[in-house]
């Protein structure tokens, strides 16, 4: 496998200077095989996110409920009227779950999450990142199809299968950030990368209307085997289309391999297997993205597992109108995901604006933005539109901090992005495993006032993780990620 390095960008000159842009051809984007990757990857990203989610609007349907054969009798605010329609399926089986435990089953899939960050950056560099990806999320899909069978045989199961899933699904990131730095020319990197990564935000808009209208019309089971039938064309599709690098693809134009590795050619690393694990885990721009990512991710998956039971259990939405107003959040995030990659590139490429400015200016709009809509929602009271409208608002503010710190690991290391991104998403998996949990605990009457203490806190850790990505974010590839002794300035 191929090691990229960076050559060395100063805050005060462009990625590459005119010069070296000159000698280096641009391949047109229309029917190239980087972008046929970006939307592939991209599908791979909506496998892996559906998989993950489907399960938040399922435990909606999973749950005894026998104070009223209705979704939403118990809830804070007034039942919604619903127009005549057919009777909801309730033929798979229920189970008598407390809050805490729903909160640990939830939470689960993190806790195997967490243990493949690290090696999947390690493996992807050691052996390919294609194979490694391919293979984790098979992995997912057929602990994704023995969800129902686990569940069956208890709790504790079906948290064991969760986790399963975890440890496929944790090498998926790591192991793309290692494909886009041998495929991803420099000045293409927030386009390309936000193409790839919306599918994990397209995957929950799909997901979860998908997931209430299956629950409704069928069972609760059907959502765990359509999406891992999806899972598995996914896999096929990928076995035959994707490629380690442009020098191993057999269908690449000579014009485009040429641009891409003469857009890299600086960038290779003077030790291929070297992995300087000291200078990396002392690197201060390092520990600025995990502190952002970190936070992030807190309000992230806070939404993510938890967004259908408030809209269930305080505003009073049916299963069926959970899932597609569950949605609409990240409806916005993919657009504002998309445009805010494009005007990035846009920035830095056309108007010269520094990289480290870029990565900022994206990540303050994409944490504090979501901060203030997400404790407002809070305060909506039972006015759901509003409630709805600023919730929205809040993951889609999110979308914009695509092309900020979520990205920056290729900024400041791209020989070892895939090794970096698991390093900052092994700490930005632990609000996944703890977030669902402590909210569950903080809401055990469901009322308006626990949720807002729920927000409160996401609020805060994301301003805190603002903050400190603001302070001391870089935009330039450090001295250690090319293994050479010169110095350079930040």
């Amino acid at each position: 496998m191929e090691r990229y390095g960076s050559d060395t960008e100063r805050d005060d000159t462009p990625l590459l200077q005119k010069a070296e842009e000159e000698r280096v051809q641009r391949a047109p984007a229309c029917g190239s095989s980087r972008y046929g990757l970006a939307l592939l990857s991209s599908f791979g990203f909506f496998v892996v996110y559906s998989l993950r989610v489907n399960l938040s609007v399922a435990m909606v349907d999973m749950l005894n409920n026998t104070q009223s054969d209705t979704n939403h009798s118990s809830s804070v605010c007034p039942a919604h009227a619903n127009p005549p329609r057919p009777k909801h399926n309730h033929t798979a089986s229920v189970y008598n779950w407390d809050s805490e435990t729903q909160g640990w089953i939830l939470g689960s899939f993190f806790y195997g999450y967490i243990l493949t960050q690290i090696l999947g950056g390690y493996l992807a560099g050691r052996w390919g990142p294609k194979w490694l990806m391919g293979l984790g999320i098979l992995g997912t899909i057929f602990f994704t199809l023995l969800t129902p069978v686990a569940a069956d045989l208890g709790a504790k199961y079906l948290i064991a299968v969760r986790v399963l899933e975890g440890i496929g699904e944790g090498v998926t990131f790591p192991a793309m950030y290692t494909m886009w730095a041998a495929w991803a020319p420099p000045l293409e990197r927030s386009r390309l990368l936000t193409i790839s990564y919306i599918g994990a935000q397209l995957g929950t808009v799909v997901s979860l209307p998908l997931s209430g209208q299956i629950c409704f019309y069928l069972d609760w089971t059907y959502v765990f085997y359509v999406f891992g039938a999806v899972g598995l064309v996914w896999f096929v599709l990928w076995t035959f289309l994707a490629f380690d690098s442009p020098n191993t693809h057999p269908r690449i134009s000579e014009q485009e391999r040429l641009y891409i590795t003469n857009s890299l050619k600086n960038e290779l690393s003077t030790s291929a297997g070297y992995i300087p694990w000291r200078a990396i885990l002392t690197s201060g721009p390092l520990w600025a993205i995990v502190v952002a990512h970190f936070s992030y991710n807190w309000t992230f998956y806070t939404l993510l597992t938890l967004l259908p039971t408030y809209m269930k259990e305080v505003l009073g939405f049916s299963i069926k109108q959970n899932g597609m107003l569950s949605a609409l959040p990240y409806i916005g995030c993919v657009v504002l995901a998309v445009l805010s990659g494009q005007l990035a590139d846009h920035l830095r490429e056309t108007c010269l604006v520094r990289t480290v400015t870029v990565r900022k200016v994206f990540s303050i709009v994409g944490m504090l933005g979501p901060a203030v809509f997400l404790v407002a929602a809070g305060y909506t009271g039972c006015d759901y539109t509003l409630a709805v409208t600023f919730l929205t608002l809040s993951s889609a503010l999110g979308g914009v901090s695509a092309s900020g710190f979520n990205i920056n690991h290729l900024d400041i290391a791209p020989s070892y992005a895939g090794i970096l991104l698991g390093i900052t998403n092994t700490f930005a998996t632990i609000p996944g495993m703890v977030s669902p949990v402590i909210a569950r605990t903080l809401t055990q009457q469901n009322t308006i006032e626990e949720w807002q203490t729920v927000f409160y806190i996401a609020a805060g850790i994301n301003l805190f993780g603002a903050t400190v990505y603001t302070l001391f974010g870089r935009g330039d590839v450090q001295p250690w990620a090319v293994h050479t002794s010169y110095n350079h300035g930040d």
